[in-house]
């Protein structure tokens, strides 16, 4: 069996959290590291898993990267400091998965474009769009192939204070 790729989360609150679920069941990833920048239940939830932790931000993983490295790192803070915790982390070498409103690398939606991102030159940091995004696209993109869309609208109701 192949190896899991290694994975850090940036951003213990609901998004990180639920992801670190996400990756708890899969098959391919394994979250090694939990960073936030206070101790929080996102955080003690992580140590309950096993995980390294940091609460000195994206420069705890950098001061702990040579001992406990990944292959990407998911970066569920905000836009505002997103630039520079890439700029952190693609510096280790490691990929960064962009999932806040940043866009610093090109758009990826898995079933709309995927492949053709895979085919071209690894991109060092990858945005995630949106979570409304990543609902609508997918269904946009399978109507227009059968039928031209010119306009597409989402309406969403959010169930969680994140």
């Amino acid at each position: 069996m192949k190896t899991k790729a290694k994975a850090a989360i940036i951003g213990p609150g609901n998004i990180g959290t639920d992801l670190l679920m996400k990756c708890q069941r899969s098959q391919f990833i394994e979250a090694t590291w939990m960073i936030g920048i206070e101790d929080s239940a996102g955080i003690q939830r992580a140590r309950e898993f096993g995980l390294r932790t940091s609460t000195d931000g994206v420069d705890g993983l950098v001061a702990g990267f040579s001992e406990s490295p990944v292959d990407f790192v998911f970066d569920a803070t905000s836009a505002y400091v997103h630039a520079e915790n890439s700029r952190k982390v693609t510096a280790l070498g490691a990929t960064m998965i962009d999932l806040t409103p940043a866009a610093i690398g090109p758009f990826c939606i898995p079933p709309v474009n995927l492949d053709s991102l895979l085919s071209t030159e690894p991109a060092d940091n990858v945005n995630m769009v949106t979570c409304g995004g990543q609902a609508t696209i997918p269904m946009v993109y399978a109507v227009s192939r059968v039928q031209a869309v010119s306009y597409a609208e989402i309406v969403a109701t959010v169930a969680s204070k994140s």
